[in-house]
């Protein structure tokens, strides 16, 4: 498959996903949203499964339990410590039991209840917002490190700059600011705004870690072009809980 081809199938890809988003957000349904964030989540779910090489595929039943108790209780992202308690207790009851089973219910779990915890809370431009800070520090990695990336950022992720990283951090901390001021007042959006372009760097990071640890170049195929879910969520998993952390301190 040529390089055209293949910019061609991620563009189409990319196009749809971009199209459904954006419905989805529109529509502003809570059941329509925790319904779409729930396939995004069993999908992502999967792919850490086999990211980290775990051979229970059952865990998927207990993460879509997880996620329809979600539906019905008010804060999400309480369930991942409530989850945490159980497994803790479950592995000190029987030694047979591994903590590596719990990495898929810290990772994509966690990311996710906080975004659905955030809809929740505070509707839905604040997950506009956090989309926006996410992929204009993506788009603005990739923009600079093409043009001026000299240094390396870190061995998880070769092909990253230093100078990639810090000119997308700068983008998406300015362009998120702005998006910002339709929920909080100017400063706060800055260190919000900030502090979630960071740590969707480091959520890209820590998921590229775990695919040269298991020796894959994607999380998966589902979506041409793109990869998995994972490859496409892993800087709003990160970014998401930074982001409702801060509202709730700051706001």
């Amino acid at each position: 498959m040529s390089i055209f081809s293949t910019s061609n199938e991620r563009v189409k890809t990319g196009l749809v996903l971009a199209a459904a988003v954006l419905l989805i957000g529109f529509i502003d349904n809570f059941f329509l949203m925790w319904a779409f964030l729930g396939v995004v989540y069993i999908l992502a779910f999967k792919e850490a499964l086999i990211l980290y090489d775990i051979k229970n595929n059952d865990l998927i039943y207990y993460a879509a339990g997880l996620w329809v108790v979600g539906a019905i209780y008010p804060y999400s992202d309480d369930l991942f410590v409530l989850a945490g308690v159980a497994y803790a207790s479950a592995v000190a009851f029987n030694k047979n039991l591994s903590w590596k089973n719990f990495f898929p219910f810290m990772y994509p779990t966690a990311g996710m209840l906080f975004i659905l915890s955030m809809y929740q809370e505070y509707g839905v431009l604040a997950l506009l917002w956090l989309l926006v800070i996410v992929s204009l520090t993506d788009i603005g990695a990739y923009a600079v490190g093409v043009s001026i990336g000299k240094t390396p950022f870190s061995e998880a992720s070769p092909k990253k700059t230093m100078e990639g990283v810090v000119g997308g951090i700068v983008i998406a901390t300015l362009g998120g600011m702005f998006v910002g001021l339709s929920i909080v007042d100017l400063g706060i959006s800055f260190i919000i705004a900030f502090m979630v372009s960071v740590s969707s760097i480091f959520g890209d990071l820590y998921e590229s870690s775990l695919k040269r640890a298991a020796g894959v170049k994607d999380s998966g195929t589902i979506l041409p072009g793109h990869g998995g879910v994972l490859d496409r969520i892993d800087g709003y998993l990160f970014g998401a809980v930074v982001m409702l952390i801060l509202l709730r301190g700051l706001v």
